[in-house]
């Protein structure tokens, strides 16, 4: 009898889309040198879901973020507006753009960071708030690469605060931070040291439960469901297992094994899965309740997010920065996203969605879900990128080009991960990426703006 890969591959919650009230993102955007603009197909927030958001979800955002039903569904729909808006504005400022993040109950406040004065006007002309800033994101982030390199567990995590504008070094032991800037030789006026009380840990455990179950013995939680050609699975935490791991599912049955693994330096892997298992376009909700993934569409700083694992659940917070380095006893991972979601030992490898675009799968963190902790995801796209999987979703594909639109034809391909700065050609026109994004029919070029700047 067929097992349904849901019941157990998805441990995941749902919850947040990104959007900013008052900005449309998929409003018509003007093409150079006088040409036509592009017409409008879809807002952000029903490209990606967000306008069409399941009671779970929302529950969950009124539970874990104290808003009220009609917050949580203004929420979800002016973050998935805010982070379009957003990603235009990044590649439009080049090298002084200096972060973005939403505020407010929400998400009604995107601001945009700059240390250009000249682009104030620009970015309030497009709907959101300017803010003047004297470090650029690319000369944080080179800083903290540098740090990356030197870093040990006595400064465990690194990462830029967008919001005030530092490169944050957190220590585990006092003098860590201005030891590990004396050997870097990174000025210390972009750094801000902060002590932490505890160190963050992979969140494994050996004692057993739900989920998925290593070897027999070690528990993770499965992340999100995929294909790789014919081939079942799902995508997880490299720390986990290892390529040749067996696992065996919620029930103790059979299930299949790890086909690759990275940890340290990233913590992602995949699992293919036995003829018994199949991948389905859902996550694990509250009380076993499916909950819909349509893509794969991060969102910005401040967004909501929500998290299932096989030990505690389902859980709400909120993004608090991205590309994150973490130093565990087992060594550095970058590249994760600094989240103010709780999680527990077992939770590894679970989802991270926002709306019902997934995010990433659990890494680790510290503290606990009865006094509150931080916890660490993988990003999605770069796992299916580097494997060549397809992240299953239940987008409607929507009708075809309506009048005016370009025929399909160009480079663009689904299946195919795109970054923000990405260009492709579709019925005889160039677009650039705005979002990192694995493609899917129905979110060609021309159809999705929030996704897509015509060049």
């Amino acid at each position: 009898m067929l097992r349904r890969h849901a019941r157990t591959a998805c441990t995941v919650l749902a919850a947040a889309g990104l959007a900013l009230a008052g900005l449309q993102a998929g409003s018509a955007t003007a093409a150079p040198h006088g040409e036509d603009r592009v017409p409008t197909v879809r807002t952000a927030a029903d490209a990606l879901g967000a306008a069409s958001a399941q009671p779970e979800l929302l529950r969950a955002l009124q539970r874990d973020l104290g808003l009220t039903r009609a917050q949580a569904e203004n929420r979800l729909a002016n973050e998935a507006e805010a982070g379009a808006r957003a990603a235009g504005l990044r590649l439009d400022l080049g090298g002084a753009f200096a972060g973005a993040w939403v505020d407010g109950a929400e998400s009604g406040t995107l601001t945009v960071a700059t240390t250009r004065a000249a682009d104030a006007p620009a970015i309030r002309a497009s709907g959101a708030r300017a803010e003047v800033v004297t470090h650029a994101l690319t000369a944080l982030e080179r800083a903290k690469e540098t740090l990356d390199r030197a870093a040990t567990a006595e400064a465990p995590v690194r990462y830029v605060d967008v919001r005030a504008n530092v490169l944050v070094v957190e220590e585990a032991r006092a003098g860590a931070g201005a030891r590990l800037l004396a050997a870097t030789g990174v000025p210390r006026d972009l750094v801000k040291v902060v002590r932490t009380a505890e160190a963050p840990r992979p969140l494994y455990d050996l004692r057993g439960g739900d989920a998925y179950y290593m070897n027999g013995s070690g528990r993770c939680s499965v992340g999100f469901p995929i294909t790789k050609g014919t081939t079942q699975g799902f995508a997880t935490a490299g720390h986990c297992g290892r390529a040749g791991t067996s696992t065996s599912g919620f029930n103790q049955v059979a299930q299949g094994s790890f086909q690759a693994s990275v940890f340290p330096g990233n913590d992602m892997a995949w699992v293919a899965t036995n003829s018994n298992w199949t991948a389905t376009p859902y996550v694990k909700g509250s009380g076993g309740a499916n909950v819909q993934v349509t893509g794969s569409v991060l969102q910005p700083v401040g967004s909501s997010v929500c998290r299932s694992g096989s030990t505690t659940g389902w859980h709400c917070g909120t993004v608090q920065q991205h590309n994150t380095s973490v130093t565990y006893p087992e060594g550095t991972i970058s590249g994760v996203t600094r989240t103010t979601v709780c999680a527990e030992p077992g939770d590894s490898g679970g989802s991270y969605i926002s709306g019902s675009q997934a995010q990433g799968v659990t890494s680790g963190g510290s503290g606990n879900c009865s006094s509150g902790g931080t916890t660490f995801f993988q990003p999605l796209n770069p796992i299916l990128q580097n494997y060549g999987l397809t992240l299953k979703t239940t987008t409607d594909p929507g009708p075809g080009p309506g009048p005016g639109e370009p025929e399909p034809g160009g480079t663009w391909a689904a299946g195919k991960v795109y970054k923000a700065g990405d260009t492709v050609t579709y019925g005889g026109a160039t677009y650039r990426c705005l979002q990192g994004h694995q493609a899917q029919t129905g979110w060609e070029p021309s159809k999705v703006p929030a996704l897509w700047q015509r060049v």
